[in-house]
Formats: structure tokens, sequence, C-alpha cells
């Protein structure tokens, strides 16, 4: 504080005066470096979370190339072990079918277990045209149901 700010009448009484002006200008300067100072933290905070981030990329990036590595290989041992699997079929094959044929597996119907409609007995689905259907070659006929009253 100074003495023109103790004693109001050492101020003088234009509408423009220099130390006022000057004083306002301060206030101002110290907001904007106010302002300026929080800023320069926002921006450390953002270049640490971009750190942060581009580590957390090149990490993931890494996971991905092991894990295209890892399934290029389990690609290759797949193909080699279906060619074994068709080499095996082919030369035991006919084995197989033989021993199958010799000890079938047979369920009665009295012992089967038919709980779940999953495992209910299917007939086959009749397939009619329109006339068999309908019991009428009248192709305008309309069945009875179709009408209203």
């Amino acid at each position: 504080m100074t003495i023109t700010d103790l004693i109001p009448a050492l101020k003088g009484h234009g509408r423009r005066r220099a130390v006022d002006k000057v004083a306002e200008l301060r206030d101002e300067n110290r907001r904007l470096f106010t302002r300026l100072m929080g800023a320069d933290d926002a921006v450390a905070l953002l270049h640490q979370q971009l750190a942060v981030t581009a580590a957390r990329q090149a990490e993931a990036e890494e996971i991905i190339v092991q894990q295209l590595a890892n399934l290029d290989d389990l690609h290759a041992e797949n193909d080699q072990l279906r060619d074994e699997l068709a080499a095996l079929k082919v030369r035991f094959g006919p084995e197989l079918a033989a021993e199958a044929n010799a000890h079938p597996i047979t369920v009665p119907p009295m012992i089967r277990p038919i709980d779940g409609p999953e495992d209910q007995a299917t007939a086959p689905i009749p397939v009619l045209t329109l006339q068999q259907a309908f019991g009428s070659a009248d192709p305008a006929h309309v069945p009875a149901w179709a009408l209203r009253d």
C-alpha cells in the first residue's frame, strides 16, 4: 500500500489517472501470469500422459507382434496336423470302418432317454401340393378358415 491509497485526497480527480491505470495493468499482468502458470502445469500433465500413452502403445504393439508370430506358428502346426490326420485316415480308415461294423452300439427304444425335446423321434415332413392340402382341384376354391364373416 502506498500513501496515496491511505489518503484519498492525494489521488487526484481525473477520470484517467496514470496511477490507477498502472495498478490496473499490474493486476491484469498478475492474473495473466497466474493463468500462464496454470496452462504450463496443464501442458506438463498432458506431456506426461502422452509419454505414458506412447509407452503403453509400444507395449501393445509388441504384444500384437508376439501374438501374430504365435498365430502363424499355430497355423503351421494346424496344417501339419491336418495333413497327418488325412494320412492316418487313409491308412487306418478301412480298419476303423470294419471295427465299427463289427461292434455296433445299439440302444433299444425302451432304454433311450426321451426327456428332452431334442431326443424325440422325428418323422418325415409331408410335402403336399395346394390341391392336396386343401382337398380341392378348383384353383378358385377358398378354404373355410380363410373366409371372412
